[in-house]
């Protein structure tokens, strides 16, 4: 077994058991859980120490997982994934099927199909969508690689993924979110 599979089936135990994770994404090191469990969520945002009203991202592997959690995909969510070069994150409306404190009070829930094959695979073989917000505590920073996650952060969590600690990424996913009825926001770019 590669190193690689180890450190997903350990992650994905810990995401079973309702617990936390620190894992490189395909944008900067995140903060994970089960995005199905309420109290796995909750502990994210007591670890982040960041009001529950404010959104969390979600990874899932592929459209077909992303239709899992999704009453309805716009088409335009289909042209920007198969056309986009770097990390989206689009927000969709009527969201199901997640923990409903992770939902926002709109109904909508930001997701990302991640080019990423740490992420494709966690996401794949735990069969369900991952919690993604950044590794750092509400108002502070966002780290730029593992040696800036703040020690609180690293003891927050249940289990730190043991990959990729050399990456260095200086941007977050651009966030758009895609209306049913067209409407088209620009949130970060």
């Amino acid at each position: 077994m590669s190193n690689q599979n180890a450190e997903i089936q350990k992650a994905i135990v810990t995401l079973k058991k309702g617990g936390l994770i620190l894992y490189p994404t395909d944008t900067v090191w995140g903060i994970g859980c089960d995005a199905t469990n309420p109290e796995a969520v909750k502990k994210v945002f007591q670890l982040k120490q960041r009001e529950d009203n404010k959104a969390l991202i979600c990874l899932v592997a592929d459209d077909r997982m992303l239709k899992k959690y999704v009453k309805q995909i716009p088409l335009a969510a289909q042209n920007i994934i198969d056309i986009t070069d770097k990390p989206t994150t689009i927000i969709y409306d009527d969201a199901q099927n997640l923990a409903s404190n992770l939902i926002a009070d709109d109904g909508s829930i930001a997701i990302r199909i991640p080019n990423d094959d740490f992420c494709y695979w966690l996401s794949r073989k735990f069969n369900g969508a991952v919690v993604s917000t950044s590794a750092n505590i509400s108002g502070q920073p966002t780290p730029k690689s593992f040696k800036e996650i703040a020690p609180e952060v690293l003891k927050g969590v249940d289990y730190v993924v043991n990959l990729q600690r050399e990456k260095i990424c200086d941007k977050p996913s651009s966030i758009i979110k895609l209306s049913n009825d067209g409407v088209v926001k620009v949130f970060r770019e």
